[in-house]
């Protein structure tokens, strides 16, 4: 199993190679949900080491998100085992919980290595959180959820995504810590295709 976890996050940090400007064109570019805004999609799993160390920076450009960009976080699925924390999340944003539960998910599956990805042990820990126990299940269990983990399944593919963290900003620009050459610039090179998208609009 440790094997197979490892294995897994050679996932996390694989890009293709270094681009001019610190990005990549998505090929075709891909819609957004809302022409008025310019989207930033977040790509990430909660088991990814990588993912978690830039959580606080994200946490902090989000104090600070210009008006006009609409945020998501879109969890990768590129095998079973990250499919039961995407499932977990999409439950959190069913509940209106994910706020709540987001930051310490990632520390629960980082720090105090909990497995969380059993249906038991994800029904715990929303307990934990406030969650009564038969709304969990009703959530986890729903059609919509459902409904966003098969998305979730062809997501990545689309927008060219081969590894997490990575951002997809208006459909067209994806940003990895390859294509910006160091996971911290990855916000830098963000900010900057903003800037570019609202100057276009």
């Amino acid at each position: 199993m440790l094997k197979k976890i490892a294995f897994l996050a050679l996932f996390c940090l694989t890009g293709l190679a270094r681009a001019e400007g610190g990005y990549e064109a998505v090929s075709p570019a891909q819609p957004v949900q809302n022409a008025s805004k310019i989207e930033v999609i977040e790509f990430f799993w909660y088991g990814c080491p990588h993912c978690y160390s830039l959580e606080p920076s994200m946490v902090e450009w989000l104090k600070t998100k210009p008006a006009n960009v609409e945020f998501i976080r879109q969890p990768a699925v590129f095998s079973d085992l990250w499919g039961k924390h995407a499932k977990a999340f999409f439950t959190a944003e069913a509940l209106g919980v994910s706020e709540k539960t987001h930051a310490d998910f990632f520390d629960a599956v980082q720090n105090k290595k909990q497995k969380l990805t059993s249906e038991e042990e994800l029904a715990k820990f929303f307990a934990d959180h406030g969650v009564k126990t038969e709304d969990f299940k009703a959530a986890y269990n729903s059609f919509m959820v459902d409904a966003k983990m098969r998305q979730a399944e062809t997501m990545a593919p689309r927008y060219g995504i081969t590894g997490v963290p990575a951002m997809v900003v208006n459909g067209k620009y994806r940003v990895t810590a390859t294509t910006a050459k160091s996971q911290e610039n990855m916000i830098s090179v963000m900010n900057q295709l903003i800037q570019q998208e609202s100057g276009n609009k």
